[in-house]
């Protein structure tokens, strides 16, 4: 179902009332078939907002005016084992490409959250590739690395401080290294075409991504791209969400995604629900303090909250909460 690229843009481009009746509720049965229906809980940690590169559309770029901060190594772990009590059966990391984190700290932080039973992701942008083996070594079972873009002009153009070579390469690095892939694109920036959008769906497939971190596109303040336009079409992002389902149907997919409210953030009730019922089923609970929290600010409004919220989801959902290892 869905090989080519015109079959992608066919649902793209598809009427959406037959999007709601043909395409979301074959997603929500691809999931339930192979996964069994649930809903996934993860706890996140940004543990850095300090970030080298230049992206023109994030919030937490070199030069933004925003509260800077690093976590200790032995507040993320405390953090971490919070995680593994809570009962959640992953852990997310996420940071910006800082290189003042000392990767010492990066290994004991790894090493120990797997010691708590987690499943343990990390995002901290392009690293080398002994880096990627070390994670590994320590036990990391996933890196996260978005290709943002699938387009090499416009990732270039987007990402002055990287290339598009470079980005794949470490793509690269991460499945030689044997670690699970977890990337994706964001979806309506100014200028985003469907057929772009086809290509980075089909880029997704070919990467044997496990994981599909996508959101739409929502302008950070004081950023060059924010200038441009935005946000994202929702829309888009949900047709997405369903045919990535249905074309590799035992990823994970990011349900923290925006409603009509753009200050409910990545939160909102109704934007989560509808991502679980075009195929999503992967909610985060924050782990940092309201304060560290707003700060980190890849988006304006990013806001993602706790247990409760995640439970509400799961029960409006009608999806069972997975809080089981692995």
């Amino acid at each position: 179902m869905f090989e080519s690229r015109s079959e992608i843009l066919e649902v793209l481009r598809m009427p959406a009332e037959d999007y709601r009746r043909e395409i979301m509720p074959a997603a929500r049965q691809a999931h339930q078939i192979h996964n069994g229906g649930g809903l996934t809980a993860a706890g996140m940690i940004g543990y850095s907002n300090i970030c080298r590169s230049r992206c023109l559309y994030c919030g937490m770029r070199a030069g933004s005016v925003i509260p800077r901060y690093r976590l200790p190594a032995d507040d993320v772990i405390a953090a971490a084992r919070t995680v593994s009590e809570l009962g959640l059966p992953r852990l997310f990391l996420i940071s910006g490409e800082d290189p003042g984190y000392p990767f010492a700290d990066l290994l004991k932080i790894v090493a120990a959250a797997k010691e708590y039973g987690l499943w343990v992701s990390l995002a901290a942008g392009e690293l080398e590739r002994e880096q990627y083996a070390a994670l590994r070594d320590v036990g990391l079972d996933e890196y996260a690395l978005k290709f943002e873009m699938s387009d090499r002009e416009v990732f270039n153009r987007l990402n002055p401080s990287t290339d598009f070579d470079r980005r794949m390469r470490c793509i690269a690095w991460i499945k030689e290294c044997g670690l699970a892939l977890a990337s994706g694109n964001i979806v309506g920036y100014p200028g985003h075409t469907l057929g772009q959008v086809a290509d980075d769906i089909l880029l997704m497939r070919e990467l044997e991504i496990r994981w599909a971190p996508v959101i739409p596109y929502m302008p950070a303040k004081g950023t060059p791209l924010a200038e441009e336009g935005g946000p994202g079409s929702l829309d888009t992002t949900l047709r997405e969400i369903s045919l990535l389902r249905l074309m590799m149907p035992e990823i994970r997919i990011t349900a923290q995604q925006p409603g009509k409210n753009p200050a409910d953030g990545l939160t909102a009730d109704d934007g989560n629900l509808e991502a679980l019922t075009a195929g999503a089923d992967l909610l985060f609970v924050d782990m940092l303090p309201s304060a560290l929290a707003k700060a980190f600010r890849v988006v304006d409004e990013r806001l993602v909250r706790g247990m409760e919220h995640v439970r509400t989801m799961a029960q409006a959902a009608g999806m069972p909460l997975r809080l089981m290892r692995g």
